[in-house]
């Protein structure tokens, strides 16, 4: 499991290695910015770090490596193995498991929309951009995910620099570097075709948009309990992509916020406890306070990405409702037996409210109408590869 010290080394290691030096465009055009990514009006673009400007190229590049599984070291996995487009870029599973065979503890969040977020991953206060997040499941030795550890980066870094495709690609994407390929280039091309995963084509955007007949009845009330004090989801699950962990271009740097939340899903010792294979913002900070802290993950696509909650114990959409109207879980047995409805730790967001189930029902109803289906069909995002398979 990812730890403080394993995540510093790795940024370190990046910082120490250098930027490429490129120049683009679109780098911090914000109109630029909003033609490359198609934003319709209402939506700012993205903050994106200066020394990766966002480029048609780039994104391009990026997505390739996404799918490729010459970007593992074993060659058996790519980043798309945990992160399916027709799941919302997730991947069904309660866990995702690495390259090697190793069962990660985490489930794999979606991608829709992941370069508005102000943190990554579900645990993570240090990770505050996708060019450092992308570092962990491309070079983590513990777990292992992609496993490009030093001793194979330059294998890996090969196989690349021997592909006439990618080595026009790279020179594209790169056209003021001499260098080739690098892990650096590899990881801004990623983190530039991620930014591209931009999810606002569901129907209730079009409701929003002003087409009345977008939402049925019962998603209409299902939006107007998400927005009222008693169900209270808009407190963590609030704005355009319904995350609070959010920032854009345009917010600024001390307003922006980084929310963690304790929402009752376990209370192993009665002190608020979490498995100890798990412990969430706590391994990083070692603050007792901080067990349990999980970051809010967007709903953009809830609907296609169970299961649900860190660890992916939750199967269903109506039972993560069940879940809040109770203000937590209840384990009778096990080794993580406990009520976290009493657990100390426990979010004051989180506490029982009465729903009946018509009124739980509506909810879901609009939770899915949070699907975008040209989102999980866009060919933009699609596998380049896939057309040679067949």
């Amino acid at each position: 499991m990812w730890r403080l010290s394993s995540v510093a080394v790795l940024c370190i290691a990046w910082a120490a290695a250098g930027c490429e030096s490129e120049t683009a465009e679109a780098g911090s055009d914000e109109t630029a910015v909003i033609a490359l990514l198609g934003l319709p009006d209402g939506i700012p673009p993205p903050a994106i770090p200066p020394e990766n400007p966002l480029t048609a190229e780039k994104i391009e590049l990026g997505r390739r490596l996404f799918y490729d599984p010459r970007l593992s070291a074993n060659q058996t996995q790519s980043c798309a193995s945990c992160h399916d487009q027709a799941r919302a870029f997730a991947d069904g599973e309660r866990t995702p498991t690495g390259s090697t065979g190793t069962v990660l503890v985490r489930n794999s969040m979606g991608l829709a929309n992941v370069g508005w977020f102000s943190t990554l991953t579900w645990a993570s206060d240090g990770l505050l951009t996708l060019e450092q997040q992308i570092q962990v499941p491309l070079r983590s030795d513990n777990p292992v995910e992609l496993g490009i550890t030093d001793g194979v980066r330059d294998e890996v870094i090969a196989r690349f620099e021997a592909d006439p495709t990618y080595a026009r690609l790279f020179a594209d994407a790169f056209p003021e570097s001499g260098s080739g390929v690098t892990i650096n280039k590899i990881v801004f091309a990623l983190a530039s075709f991620c930014r591209s995963l931009v999810s606002v084509d569901a129907p209730y955007d079009r409701y929003l948009a002003g087409d009345q007949t977008a939402l049925t009845q019962q998603q209409r009330r299902g939006l107007a309990l998400f927005n009222g004090e008693r169900f209270e989801c808009f407190h963590c699950h609030g704005g355009v992509f319904f995350t609070t962990a959010y920032r854009d271009a345009r917010t600024p740097e001390g307003s922006v916020r980084y929310p963690f939340f304790n929402n009752g899903l376990y209370n192993v010792d009665g002190e608020g406890g979490y498995p100890p294979h798990d412990q969430g913002l706590f391994e990083l900070t070692s603050d007792p306070d901080d067990r349990g802290l999980f970051r809010p993950p967007s709903l953009r696509n809830v609907a296609l990405t169970a299961p649900y909650m860190h660890d992916g114990s939750i199967a269903t959409l109506r039972e993560v409702v069940e879940h809040y109207a109770a203000g937590g879980r209840v384990i009778e047995d096990g080794p993580f037996a406990g009520d976290g409805r009493l657990s100390p730790l426990r979010s004051g967001l989180v506490r029982a409210f009465p729903a009946e189930p018509d009124e739980i029902d509506a909810l879901v109803a609009f939770l899915e109408s949070l699907t975008d289906d040209r989102f999980v069909t866009e060919p933009a995002h699609s596998d380049p590869f896939a057309m040679d398979r067949d």
